[in-house]
């Protein structure tokens, strides 16, 4: 039982690892396709240490390339997968807003649903929109 545990917990820290870098990648992507420490402390409403730490993982991670004092910028992994968290939060922006959402409550809740929805309901609210 207590594997069980731990493998649920490392399964939520996993997704919850990917949210973040999908989010930062697809923060980067929007301002141009490369970013400031500043600019990211400043749109996610977090400290620099913070993003510097992000910055860190998400560069061990092949998606992003930094140097001291340098901007942040994707790289073609990065730039991948920013597409993809970008089209997957416009569908599900769009879903709700078709819905009869309004625009600043579809905004907030695609941040978090982009993240969870499958592939299968995501292609759902495709057809749907169509």
């Amino acid at each position: 039982m207590h594997k069980s545990k731990k493998n649920k917990y490392e399964e939520t820290r996993r997704a919850h690892a990917r949210e973040l870098a999908e989010d930062y990648v697809e923060a980067i992507w929007s301002l141009g396709k490369s970013a400031r420490v500043t600019e990211l402390a400043r749109h996610f409403g977090v400290s620099h240490v913070t993003v510097i730490k992000t910055v860190s993982r998400l560069e061990a991670l092949g998606l992003i390339s930094t140097a001291p004092y340098k901007e942040i910028t994707l790289t073609k992994s990065g730039e991948k997968l920013a597409l993809i968290a970008n089209k997957r939060h416009k569908i599900v922006y769009n879903f709700l807003l078709k819905l009869g959402i309004d625009e600043e409550t579809a905004n907030r809740d695609s941040e978090g649903i982009e993240h969870h929805v499958s592939e299968k309901t995501l292609k759902a609210f495709e057809r749907y929109l169509e």
